[in-house]
């Protein structure tokens, strides 16, 4: 049965893709956003068909507003990108917290009875064992470190939706993306920064094996989920998922940094170099999901990593970071 959403952050990397995944299936999409770091030119296939409301997450007022006449809020209105949370920490935890505090009274106010929550593989930090499933335990190593500002929100954030679920809605889920990639997915992270770096070296006409920094020795690994994978799991969490449920989407797929740069320079068709540098407090040495509850789901990747660096180095290599 078609259902009605609101979904704070849909003009974000992650959000618009949903959208689009939800107007096709057949549902009335609802967007709050405040357009900071998309726009609506992502919804293009759809734009006809979804209505868009500009507004502040910490708008109390705009967000309540928002979700009147919504059966479903799926809220991942936040602050993303790693240099912002060493940067603009105090930012970080206000849209944090503010919002999801606004989103859950909204939904209180108005009757909605399911709320889905966007929350992060940042929540565990460094995590015991790796693959990681969801029970392990969520910390905040250090409260000094500004890189947890990000995490500490997102900790605050699974806490309040899930204790206020048990008592005010039908059905509240929780997911937690682990490294989605894609075009348009931004300048902040890690592999639009290394395909902006590999074209800024291959500019410079330099002949031979190009000098390549990276963050510490690329011993670190992750495993990336490309944005259509990941979409088709969050539908499934969303069709299927149990009420006060966590779900890892993410693949099995772990590389080393090291190998994910020499992948994207062999997109561009040239060999580097590696330079070790400084590594930034507090970053995670491992992280790979233990995918096995969205498996049980019916999720299965489809595009491996080096399938989706194509599309995605292609993508940069025409939109150069400004």
């Amino acid at each position: 049965m078609p259902q009605k959403y609101l979904v704070t952050g849909g003009l974000g990397f992650i959000g618009s893709s949903l959208v689009c995944a939800l107007v096709r299936r057949g549902d009335t999409v609802r967007v709050f956003d405040n357009s900071s770091r998309g726009s609506q030119e992502k919804l293009r296939e759809v734009v006809g068909d979804v209505e868009v409301i500009e507004g502040d997450i910490r708008d109390a007022y705009a967000v309540s507003r928002a979700a009147e006449g919504i059966g479903s809020v799926i809220h991942l209105a936040y602050v993303n990108g790693t240099e912002y949370f060493y940067t603009k920490p105090a930012y970080v935890l206000e849209v944090g917290v503010k919002g999801i505090i606004n989103v859950i009274d909204a939904c209180k106010a108005h009757g909605v009875p399911e709320l889905v929550l966007a929350s992060s593989s940042e929540v565990y930090q460094t995590p015991p064992r790796v693959p990681t499933d969801e029970s392990v335990p969520l910390s905040v190593p250090d409260p000094l470190n500004p890189r947890y500002s990000y995490g500490g929100g997102k900790i605050i954030s699974e806490l309040l939706v899930l204790n206020e679920g048990r008592a005010d809605f039908e059905r509240v889920l929780v997911f937690r993306p682990h490294n989605v990639y894609g075009p348009a997915m931004g300048y902040e992270h890690v592999i639009p920064q290394f395909i902006c770096r590999m074209q800024k070296l291959v500019e410079s006409g330099a002949k031979g094996p190009l000098p390549f920094p990276i963050q510490g020795d690329g011993s670190q690994t992750r495993a990336f989920i490309r944005i259509d994978d990941f979409t088709e799991g969050l539908m499934l969490v969303l069709a299927k998922g149990q009420h006060l449920g966590i779900y890892h989407i993410g693949t099995m797929e772990e590389v080393t940094i090291a190998d994910l740069a020499q992948r994207i320079a062999r997109v561009f068709g040239r060999e580097i170099t590696l330079q070790p540098g400084k590594e930034a407090a507090g970053g995670t040495r491992r992280r790979c999901a233990d995918n096995g509850k969205i498996r049980a789901l019916g999720f299965a990747q489809k595009v491996p990593l080096d399938e989706g660096l194509e599309p995605t180095v292609a993508w940069y290599r025409e939109h150069p970071e400004r």
